[in-house]
């Protein structure tokens, strides 16, 4: 897959994902946490069908989402719900899974509008199609100029199964109709269940 940047923003805009870029020249990223010991064993490929995150109130069904033509990840068509990349492993499997949701839309609150209140420990369930939740762990959460988006750090191979929430944040530039930013959350998986 061509490195892209997601970013789910204001409805607004056609579309508000940008294609590749790299780490900023005044913020290096912050590497994802290290898999601890009791890394749990991946799960077989399964379709996601809802992600639960607690502690921000998010309780979305989600959606299907590809590549645009320019090789940027597409977004959700609308504030509800949010999509899964479907050329990523999906949530559970080895590799990064990839969510986005757009943060607001058309100047209401999208369904990942609290993304940047997470905090490491926080968890987050991803509910599959073979009747299993995966659960994650949020390990960090960071914010990167859509300039200096961290493609490698985000969509590439890990030895884990890993989560990546992606939305828009930052100011808002009202010339591009675009947030500035990427709000990214780095998660591994902790646990699983049987719905």
């Amino acid at each position: 897959m061509a490195g892209t940047a997601g970013c789910a923003g204001d409805a607004s805009s056609e579309s508000s994902s940008e294609p590749t870029n790299a780490a900023s020249a005044d913020t290096t990223p912050e590497p994802p946490a290290e898999p601890t010991a009791d890394v749990l064993v991946p799960l077989s490929p399964s379709t996601p069908v809802r992600l639960r995150i607690p502690a921000i109130g998010v309780d979305s069904a989600l959606m299907g989402l590809g590549l645009q033509g320019d090789g940027s990840l597409e977004v959700p068509p609308e504030g509800f719900p949010a999509g899964w990349y479907t050329g990523a492993p999906t949530p559970g499997a080895l590799g990064p899974a990839i969510i986005a949701g757009h943060v607001d839309w058309d100047g209401s609150p999208g369904v990942f509008f609290s993304l940047r209140d997470l905090a490491p420990g926080d968890t987050i369930t991803v509910e599959r199609e073979d009747g299993t939740a995966a659960r994650f762990r949020v390990d960090s959460v960071q914010q990167f100029a859509k300039d200096a988006f961290p493609t490698d750090a985000v969509y590439a191979d890990i030895d884990h199964a890993g989560l990546r929430l992606i939305t828009c944040g930052g100011s808002f530039d009202r010339d591009a109709r675009s947030y500035r930013d990427n709000i990214v959350v780095f998660a591994d998986l902790a646990g699983v269940d049987q719905l």
